[in-house]
């Protein structure tokens, strides 16, 4: 499968949802924390991305519950999501890994001689 390059909201929603069904709020923290606190995610930003991704076939509404009140609705990855989600994971592994490759490659710099008076 080829798809257009996933862009990092939308590869955390979907890393979000692999681990199973979510309603958006658990999905705002769950990219926070897969980002190491680098994204947060605006509720404005995550539905439309989840409109986006519903549209798309990767992900899927997975029922809806009233908590205090509110709607709560559930999310859930989809196969094809899944598979979206894995070969995003497999190109940035590859370009990180040939980045590192490089690196060890790169001949190690010498400091800067001091000079002295």
């Amino acid at each position: 499968m080829s798809v257009k390059e996933v862009r990092e909201p939308t590869f955390l929603i979907l890393a979000a949802l692999a681990r199973g069904r979510m309603h958006g709020y658990a999905i705002i923290r769950d990219a926070e924390e897969l980002s190491g606190g680098r994204v947060r995610l605006h509720v404005g930003t995550l539905y439309a991305a989840l409109d986006r991704l519903s549209a798309d076939g990767h992900v899927a509404v997975d029922g809806e519950e009233v908590v205090n009140g509110r709607l709560r609705r559930y999310y859930a990855l989809t196969d094809e999501g899944a598979a979206v989600l894995a070969e995003a994971a497999a190109r940035m592994e590859r370009s990180a890994s040939e980045a590192q490759a490089r690196l060890r490659a790169q001949p190690r710099l010498t400091p800067a001689i001091r000079v002295t008076p």
